[in-house]
């Protein structure tokens, strides 16, 4: 997959969340929600020859995934000390996997205002 399919689908995802806004940092595209940042796409970061995104994620959920699947997920430098999750776009990515990891990192940035929530239930 090339560097500008990979992005234009990270970007379909991140901007169907709520309040979600594409900024560039640190000469890179992220995704923020309030000026906060949830997800950031990395091509050859400092030649480290992937393409990847960097999310936000809890240290214990960065733990579960990159250890489900050390070859797709690993910890990112600078942020992965925070529990970021790295997710490898150049090495068949689990599209499902990383849906769900970009929706957890929009809803630890987003207020709770703004956050997706499930459908409420109906009463009878």
């Amino acid at each position: 997959m090339t560097s500008e399919l990979a992005f234009e689908r990270i970007r379909t995802i991140c901007l169907a969340l709520p309040g979600t806004a594409e900024v560039t940092k640190h000469a890179r595209p992220c995704f923020a929600v309030r000026d906060k940042t949830f997800v950031m796409f990395m091509d050859n970061h400092h030649g480290d020859g992937r393409l990847a995104i960097w999310c936000k994620a809890t240290p214990d959920a960065q733990q579960m995934v990159v250890e489900s699947d050390p070859s797709r997920f690993f910890v990112p430098p600078y942020v992965g000390r925070q529990g970021w999750i790295g997710a490898r776009l150049d090495r068949e990515p689990d599209w499902g996997a990383i849906t769900a990891i970009i929706e957890e990192a929009h809803q630890l940035a987003a207020p709770r205002s703004t956050r997706k929530s499930p459908p409420r239930k109906r009463r009878a």
